[in-house]
């Protein structure tokens, strides 16, 4: 009898460690999720809820409600001016349309500067800046950067002309001006100039040739609008400097006139010092 009652005894001691080495490894377990799940929180990336196209839009359409939507976009990475909520984006109501100033793609996060402030005039005038006004550039100057010209990109103008009659020159005129509007179906360009460049190349232009090149993103230096050239530099030809011809002075001759008859002669004679 005391036999089999230290057998049961033996095996509820056994049953009863199994138990608890089984707790234990099922706490140990679930501390390593929770420890697991701690760090991917930690590192997972945040979002935030910004607005963005539902559709492809391009310089000149309207941003209206039903062209929006709400999209997630990560925190840490945001751009400066998006918008978070519908009356940052139509603080006039939903019924005020924004005008669209750079083109955007669909789920692009939608900048302050690529729109305008809700009820701007559509077309040109509401792409400029306060102050600004818009020139255009006829197609052919642009047809060799036919498609890759954008919205927002930056050019230098150069003129070829002559100045007085002279020999003809060609010199950078103006730098880092703005492509604000682009016609794709004839290729002619309109950029966002000063008063005062409006003026001076309407005067250029009748003048002269001007041509463009697009300045590079992260060129932020303004170019050098001393930067002049000829033919004569471009090829290199130095100029021949003449010495002056001596001067010739002939010698002094005198002549006294005289009558015989009544003729008049001229008759060389020596002259008075």
């Amino acid at each position: 009898m005391r036999a089999v009652f230290g057998l049961v005894l033996l095996i509820g001691m056994g049953l009863a460690g199994f138990a608890v080495y089984m707790v234990n490894q099922y706490m140990e377990t679930q501390a390593s999720q929770l420890e697991r799940e701690r760090q991917r929180s930690a590192t997972a990336l945040r979002t935030v809820d910004i607005y963005a196209p539902s559709r492809s839009l391009t310089y000149g359409d309207l941003l209206t409600v039903d062209d929006v939507q709400i999209i997630k976009y990560a925190r840490d990475y945001l751009p400066d001016g998006v918008f978070a909520t519908e009356e940052e984006l139509f603080p006039q109501g939903l019924n005020v349309p924004r005008v669209v100033r750079i083109p955007m793609q669909a789920n692009e996060p939608i900048l302050n500067a690529k729109v305008t402030e809700a009820g701007a005039p559509q077309g040109i005038t509401a792409l400029l800046d306060p102050g600004m006004r818009a020139f255009p550039l006829p197609n052919n100057m642009t047809q060799a950067f036919a498609g890759d010209l954008r919205n927002s990109d930056l050019i230098d103008l150069y003129w070829v002309g002559r100045v007085d009659g002279g020999q003809s020159i060609s010199r950078l005129v103006k730098s880092r001006l703005e492509i604000i509007a682009m016609d794709a179906r004839n290729g002619g360009v309109v950029i966002q100039v000063s008063q005062e460049d409006f003026a001076d190349l309407q005067v250029l232009q009748s003048a002269g040739v001007l041509s463009l090149t697009p300045v590079g993103r992260n060129d932020l230096d303004a170019g050098d609008t001393t930067i002049e050239t000829n033919i004569r530099d471009v090829l290199g030809i130095v100029e021949e400097v003449r010495a002056p011809e001596p001067e010739v002075v002939e010698e002094e001759r005198c002549f006294v006139t005289q009558r015989n008859g009544t003729e008049r002669i001229q008759v060389e004679v020596e002259c008075a010092n």
